[in-house]
């Protein structure tokens, strides 16, 4: 009865869907399953930057375009910005009044305390098999996906093209093409030769795009931490010796800047290079500024593994609805919904027949360099509940690491301790 898209059920029947990936509020307070109306309640993020494109539109041109073709559901949407959609959601599930839908940053927390729909008890068949493989093994907690990626995006080393040409410079490919990238810069009068946001806002972004750089990264193959390895201690040593020691990152330390305002200078022309995503693009060419964009450099040549970053959809099991809640996440990861929201926002698409559509299409021809590094992207292990101590740590104390006298072992030792203990608690 809604619809004919085949969905799995533990005893049989049809079960519920979960999740879209924005952080908006939806909440699920049916009006009682036996009238056969229902009303969902989803909680989302907010990806616009004004008033004019603000994801309350998005979902309110959804919302209609569903509710029309099913009278018996309305759905009620609430976006947050991303400052408050986090907590927002903590709060109401600690109230008793969890959202039938909330597309936050993380999910591992409510899935290991047995609130969440698994998406296989929620999704068609064809709906879940057109995730990126990638994105959808990453919100797995034991093997099961209980985060539905939403909206994603990756990483590239950004250039100031103006800058680079008056220097007589390439791109670099390498640690050491960057560092002397940055002494020319620098030598050339501009501000921030290489900007290193590791302020509280995203450190634990740069800091896990230069770990894979350097070969390492959070975790080790296996899935535990092993944010104390010697790649990682060598890859910490040489931002401190080779870039932030020799004046080559601008003059506010990598542990005061954060990333809005490393872009932000970027725009206004005052950065040679820094790791950036897709948004960057609308916000430089706004400026006027004239930009590339290559494969963050690595030891010997370009990085074998970029950062990815997904947002996820989850879905609650307080209120019920799991039919419907099936029905309507199948209707928002629609290829033409996901291309719509993709485009509008600058991000990448998480499902399979939508990214086939957006690497060939003239007007998404700007994304496919990010679009190219998200098969072989590394994305945080938000799977573990521990993330976000580990997350919080790195923000914390990762910026002392790289200071004149600063000890990476030191820095990271501390922090693998903290994840162990974490782990532990788990």
């Amino acid at each position: 009865m809604w619809g004919s898209a085949v969905r799995r059920g533990r005893t049989g029947t049809i079960a519920v869907v979960s999740a879209l990936g924005m952080t908006a509020v939806l909440g699920g307070c049916g009006l009682g399953d036996d009238s056969g109306d229902v009303t969902l309640r989803l909680v989302a993020a907010d990806y616009g930057n004004s008033k004019a494109n603000s994801s309350q539109k998005y979902w309110d041109a959804l919302v209609a375009d569903y509710e029309a073709d099913h009278p018996g559901v309305e759905v009620d949407v609430s976006v947050y910005s991303w400052n408050d959609v986090d907590r927002e959601v903590k709060d109401m599930v600690a109230d008793g009044n969890a959202p039938d839908m909330a597309q936050i940053g993380a999910y591992a927390d409510y899935a290991a305390d047995g609130l969440l729909y698994s998406a296989g008890e929620l999704l068609s068949i064809s709906t879940e098999a057109d995730f990126v493989s990638r994105l959808a093994s990453a919100g797995e907690v034991d093997s099961t996906q209980y985060g539905m990626p939403f909206a994603a995006s990756t990483r590239l080393l950004f250039y100031n093209k103006t800058l680079f040409a008056k220097a007589g410079l390439t791109p670099p490919k390498t640690w050491a093409e960057l560092a002397a990238d940055a002494a020319a810069l620098k030598a050339a009068g501009v501000k921030y030769p290489y900007a290193l946001p590791l302020g509280s806002e995203e450190a634990q972004a740069e800091t896990m795009q230069w770990l894979l750089s350097g070969g390492g990264g959070y975790t080790e193959d296996i899935g535990t931490y092993g944010i104390d390895s010697a790649a990682n201690v060598d890859t910490l040593t040489w931002l401190r010796d080779d870039l932030v020691g020799k004046g080559l990152t601008g003059p506010v330390a990598p542990g005061k800047l954060n990333r809005a305002d490393a872009f932000a200078a970027f725009a206004d022309g005052e950065v040679g290079m820094l790791n950036g995503h897709p948004t960057l693009m609308k916000t430089a060419a706004a400026k006027g500024v004239k930009f590339g964009m290559v494969p963050m450099p690595g030891v010997d040549g370009p990085t074998k593994y970029s950062m990815g970053v997904a947002d996820w959809m989850t879905a609650f099991k307080q209120n019920g609805h799991a039919e419907q809640i099936g029905d309507f996440l199948d209707f928002v990861y629609d290829e033409k919904n996901v291309l719509a929201f993709s485009r509008e926002y600058d991000l990448l698409p998480v499902t399979l027949s939508a990214s086939e559509v957006m690497s060939t299409a003239k007007e998404d021809k700007h994304l496919e360099p990010f679009l190219a590094e998200l098969p072989g992207s590394e994305l945080y292990p938000v799977g573990k509940t521990s993330w976000a101590d580990v997350s919080a740590a790195v923000k914390q104390r990762i910026g002392e690491a790289v200071t004149a006298g600063g000890s990476p072992s030191e820095v990271l030792a501390g922090i693998q301790s903290k994840a162990q203990m974490a782990e532990s608690a788990e």
